[in-house]
């Protein structure tokens, strides 16, 4: 058999999913069921891990991390983890994935977690949902993008932690089409046919329960870095931080088809004055900026490791196109 015929290494059999059906009676009854849920990941990251499990004693924390970080759901398992083995009430602002396997060691990463279940398994009957979370996942990665360029250009030392924030955003929405596949898709045909309809009245009308709230109360159930807990809070939105990842995410989810979207204009007003640029201008550097920039994060990071004063502005990023 050529190397073009080897079958790819198989990830454990995914446990048989049990949906919700009907919304739980509070916040609270919503964040204990997520305390013990299973949280697959995709497939192509299940499927790496299997592949460096194999060379185990090759493997540094270098060659795990952009597997784990290409994947807010992994990112999720692994940070949550280190957290729990924390002495309870100490907190840490901030802790990347590297830092984590670092911390974690990969032997017991790898005696942590075995073979994954994968989301196209668990949605495999659910294709509604499936689409939902990949049209999620996508948004994810370019929100991430974004608000790391965004940070990037003002020099912001926490550059790092803010692209986690806007690609981790998500990850509660993400949990819902998981676990409760019809009441995410009755949401998602709701807002389709209603574009006027707000998010949140939706959320509650469908779940009980607003989304945002959920991810803040699992995200300090699960014991996050502060620093990333209190960036991903948008109840904060005087600190730029915390701007960085709210405009990201618009913006994300307003141009995830095109930049057609009648909405841009606004995240792009918004946007200028953040940056202190023309409207023209900004629109021109987000246009730059709108590409793959995943692996810049570890870069990022690594700068800010070595280097805490690294993340100088740019005073020339912003020009006319």
């Amino acid at each position: 058999m050529t190397d073009s015929q080897t079958p790819p290494v198989a990830p454990a059999a995914t446990a048989i999913p049990r949906y919700l059906k009907a919304p739980l009676a509070h916040i609270g009854a919503w964040t204990q069921y997520f305390r013990t849920a299973e949280i697959p990941v995709l497939a192509a990251t299940a499927q790496a891990i299997e592949e460096l499990r194999a060379i185990e004693d090759d493997v540094d924390a270098n060659m795990l991390t952009p597997v784990i970080q290409a994947d807010p759901l992994m990112t999720l398992k692994l940070l949550a983890h280190v957290a729990s083995l924390r002495r309870p009430g100490s907190i840490t602002e901030t802790e990347s994935v590297s830092t984590s396997l670092i911390l974690m060691g990969i032997t017991p990463f790898f005696r942590r977690f075995g073979p994954q279940s994968t989301v196209e398994n668990w949605l495999a009957d659910q294709p509604k949902a499936l689409c939902g979370v990949q049209e999620l996942l996508q948004r994810a990665e370019r929100a991430g993008q974004f608000a790391l360029g965004f940070a990037v250009h003002r020099g912001d030392t926490d550059a790092s932690i803010i692209h986690q924030a806007a690609f981790l955003h998500d990850f509660a929405e993400i949990l819902i089409w998981l676990h409760a596949p019809t009441l995410a898709v009755q949401i998602h045909e709701a807002q389709a046919a209603d574009s006027t309809l707000r998010s949140s009245a939706i959320q509650r009308e469908v779940l009980g329960i607003e989304i945002t709230d959920l991810r803040q109360s699992l995200m300090k159930l699960w014991r996050l870095p502060e620093l990333l807990v209190s960036i991903s809070d948008e109840r904060h939105a005087e600190r730029t931080s915390v701007q960085c990842v709210v405009l990201a995410v618009r913006l994300a989810r307003h141009t995830s088809w095109d930049w057609d979207n009648a909405a841009v204009p606004d995240d792009v007003a918004d946007l200028a004055r953040l940056f202190n640029a023309p409207p023209k201008v900004t629109l021109a550097f987000l246009h730059k900026i709108d590409h793959p920039f995943v692996h810049a994060a570890s870069v990022t990071d690594h700068q800010a490791d070595e280097n805490p004063g690294a993340a100088e502005p740019n005073p020339t990023i912003f020009h006319s196109p």
